[in-house]
């Protein structure tokens, strides 16, 4: 809701801040129910994950699973928005990750961290990490959530998201792989789409459209006003040895989508990059989809290129 006092900042076309406190979503505030999904079958439900912040997981299942015998991969899900607006419940991403489940024949589990402003950064990291965690306490088979207990094979964990969600898949890969090998998970890829990274020096396309530059730069200050700006590791780990660090990742595969007219392209392109010349030992591939712009896939899922893209996904999940 929108509040009568002066607007301290603002960060269009998502978001604004009086200076009354009053926080003002301008998009990304729909929900999509949990439930059973006519169009592929899929089912999903609700879970507090982590009670003490009250972080919710969605869980979706495909049909026709065989309860407690057939093991199937598990693809946690870090939504998009720029860490500001969105959710796992919004309709948008509902129907990508029934899509998703169904093509991959896959468990999928929608993270629901908490957004900044209200909740600053690394706030949005930390609820994901944390809700890792609280998925590897089920490979036992006694964890909370009977779906995860007896649909996943804990032995293919994949890390995936869009955006401000494929930058904490990088982060959280990385954590994973400095952290006590009784995890619980055996991370097997991360699928990184149309990843947000970003810096304050222009490269690319970002030199010749300044005003995109300006918009990209002006949602990052918004959600992490740290004296580095853009160029805080968080959202630039270039400047931050991250040849030393790529090698932590805990997966030995993955795949990078990019859109030709995505201003976030050249960072997608870099990263790809570094990946290649690091001494990670995994693979990596980069798909390009020229012509497509920031998050078509979810936007205008019906096209031929979004289909291409869920069936890439889904493919590099059942790869063996």
């Amino acid at each position: 809701m929108a509040s009568s006092s002066e607007i301290e900042r603002d960060a269009p076309p998502y978001i604004r801040s009086y200076k009354d406190g009053t926080i003002e979503r301008l998009v990304g505030f729909a929900v999509a129910p949990a439930g059973l999904d006519p169009q592929t079958g899929v089912t999903s439900k609700d879970v507090v994950a982590i009670p003490e912040t009250g972080v919710i997981v969605r869980l979706y299942r495909p049909s026709n699973l065989e309860t407690g015998t057939e093991k199937l991969p598990l693809v946690v899900y870090f939504h998009g928005g720029a860490f500001c607006i969105s959710s796992a419940f919004d309709p948008f991403y509902h129907g990508s990750l029934n899509r998703l489940a169904a093509e991959a024949k896959a468990i999928v589990a929608g993270v629901n961290f908490r957004n900044a402003p209200e909740h600053p950064l690394p706030t949005a990291y930390e609820d994901s990490w944390d809700v890792l965690q609280w998925v590897g306490s089920h490979s036992s088979g006694t964890g909370s959530e009977d779906w995860l207990n007896e649909n996943v094979d804990f032995s293919k964990v994949f890390l995936s998201g869009d955006s401000a969600g494929a930058n904490i898949s990088h982060h959280l890969a990385i954590r994973a792989g400095k952290s006590d090998p009784k995890f619980g998970l055996g991370f097997k890829g991360i699928v990184m789409i149309h990843p947000y990274f970003w810096g304050k020096e222009p490269i690319g396309v970002e030199i010749t459209d300044p005003v995109r530059k300006s918009m990209v730069d002006n949602w990052w200050l918004f959600v992490c006003p740290s004296d580095k700006g853009c160029d805080d590791p968080l959202i630039n780990p270039f400047l931050y040895g991250i040849e030393e660090e790529l090698p932590w990742l805990a997966c030995g595969r993955i795949l990078i989508f990019v859109a030709g007219n995505d201003i976030l392209v050249e960072r997608g392109r870099k990263y790809s990059e570094y990946l290649v010349q690091s001494r990670w030992q995994g693979k990596a591939e980069i798909v390009e989809t020229p012509g497509e712009d920031h998050d078509f896939h979810i936007f205008a899922p019906d096209t031929d290129n979004a289909r291409g893209l869920i069936k890439k996904w889904a493919s590099f999940v059942n790869e063996v």
